[in-house]
This record gives structure tokens, C-alpha cells and sequence, in this order.
């Protein structure tokens, strides 16, 4: 099997989210959700690039870190030289307090080394979190602009308040726009995997698994209104009525239908 099949393409990402990005312009040229795509766009090419930065070691804080370190092991070994040992080196209480300062400064040394080489570590990992916290809010942003696309008021109906959202959508048209917000969640959990696939941090990770259970979550809310939606044009065509892509949905006048079985059929 292709080793490309074992890790994430960001290309493939970027050419994904493209894509998607027109068939939105194409389907909807002045909805709000075209520009949050083009957003997205930018966030998913900036990711291959960002991801890579982090990726990379970073030579300069290396050098300070070595520097730091080996100034502190010569700085030690230097006083260690110069201390002088006494005869009460040789008696079991002075050999107790010499060994018991000796590993008291081993230990403060090793914790300063380990302070200073965990520098790199901490500020490739405060960049990926800033990432990840830029796609989890795009997450949030995508939702709130599917948040009234809800199908259900096409077929109860009833007067429009004069907050009610503006409803202009067919069902068709509602539909695909549902099905747009779906993939654009499920793009940010992927764009959100590729900070991590080159930079294992444990923190990191669980922010990813974060952002993914968030958009899983979304994206059922999203599934149920367009099972719903397709419940409709069942009962429309339980009827005999049909209504055109291109004209608004008339909820039909009939008797309540049967509940719908679990296998109601999904839009494509």
C-alpha cells in the first residue's frame, strides 16, 4: 500500500477545502457561508505551512539551551573543585551531610536542565494550541450560521414573527446548505489533525481530539435537520405532490403521516 494512505496529505486538505469553497460560491454567491469557506481556505493553507514551522527544530533556542546547561555543569564542577574536604569527611554524620548536599545539587541541576530543554517543547506547543483555538472558534462560527436553517418551519408553517429569521431557502437549496456546513466541520477536525501528525504532544493531542468531538457533534445536529428535511419530501411524495427545486416548500394538507422508520433515507 502507498505510504501516502499511512498520513495525512495537507495538500489533499487544501485542495479539499478548495474545492468546497467554490461549490459554494457557485450554489450560493451571496450567502455569509461563502466567505467563512474563504476563511477556512486561508486557515487550512496556513496549517500546512504553520504545522511544518512547528515540526521543525528550533536551532537558536537549541544553542541557548546547551550554552545554559553547560555553564551551569562547569559553574558546579568549578565549586566542587575549590571546596576543600575536611576530616570530618571520613566520619559516617560527615559523609551523611556530604553525600545528602551532593545529591541536593544534582538534583537542582538536573531540574535546571530539564527546565531549559523543555523551552522548545512548551513554545512549538503554545503555537499549536493558538492554531487549534483559531479553527475550534471557526467550528462555532460555522454552526451559528446554520443555526436557523431548521426545516421544521416549512412544513408546521405559521405567521412569521417580526424577529423571525428571513426564510428564502427551497428545500433543495436548504438542503445543500446544510450538507456544505456538515463538510466544512468535518474539513476543520482534519485541518485540525495535521498540527499533530508531525508534533505527538500530548497536550496538543487532546486539544485535537477536543475540536473533533466538537465538530462530530455538530455535525449530528446538522444530519437530524437534513433527515427531517428528507421526511418532508417522503411525505410530498406520499401524497402525489411534488415541489420543484426552485420554488419554496408548501407543506402539504394531508393527515399526519406514520413515524418514520430508522432507515428514512439521507441525502446524498
Amino acid at each position: 500500500m502507498p505510504k501516502r494512505f499511512r498520513s495525512l496529505q495537507p495538500e489533499m486538505v487544501v485542495g479539499t477545502v478548495e474545492l468546497l469553497e467554490k461549490r459554494i460560491t457557485e450554489r450560493f454567491p451571496d450567502a455569509s457561508l461563502r466567505e467563512v469557506a474563504a476563511e477556512l481556505t486561508v486557515m487550512a493553507r496556513e496549517a500546512a505551512e504553520r504545522a511544518h514551522h512547528i515540526s521543525r527544530p528550533n536551532i537558536p533556542l537549541r544553542v541557548v539551551q546547551c550554552l545554559l546547561v553547560t555553564s551551569g555543569l562547569a559553574l558546579a564542577t568549578w565549586f566542587a573543585w575549590r571546596v576543600q574536604p575536611s576530616d570530618d569527611i571520613y566520619k559516617v554524620s560527615g559523609f551523611a551531610q556530604t553525600m545528602d548536599g551532593l545529591i541536593s545539587c544534582l538534583a537542582a541541576i538536573g531540574a535546571m536542565s530539564l527546565f531549559v530543554f523543555s523551552w522548545e517543547l512548551r513554545f512549538k506547543r503554545r503555537q499549536a494550541l493558538k492554531a487549534l483555538h483559531e479553527l475550534r472558534s471557526m467550528a462555532h462560527i460555522v454552526d451559528m450560521h446554520q443555526l436557523t436553517k431548521d426545516p421544521e418551519p416549512l412544513l408546521l408553517g405559521g405567521p412569521p414573527t417580526p424577529s423571525s429569521p428571513e426564510r428564502t431557502l427551497t428545500p433543495f437549496e436548504l438542503g445543500r446548505y446544510l450538507d456544505y456546513s456538515s463538510e466544512m466541520l468535518s474539513i476543520i477536525s482534519k485541518t485540525a489533525a495535521i498540527y499533530v501528525q508531525e508534533f505527538p504532544d500530548a497536550v496538543a493531542l487532546d486539544a485535537v481530539d477536543e475540536i473533533t468531538s466538537l465538530t462530530n457533534g455538530l455535525t449530528r445536529n446538522i444530519w437530524q435537520k437534513i433527515m427531517l428535511l428528507d421526511r418532508m419530501q417522503a411525505a410530498l411524495e406520499t401524497s402525489g405532490e411534488k415541489n420543484s427545486p426552485t420554488t419554496p416548500f408548501v407543506a402539504p394538507t394531508m393527515a399526519p403521516a406514520a413515524p418514520a422508520s430508522d432507515s428514512a433515507p439521507q441525502s446524498k
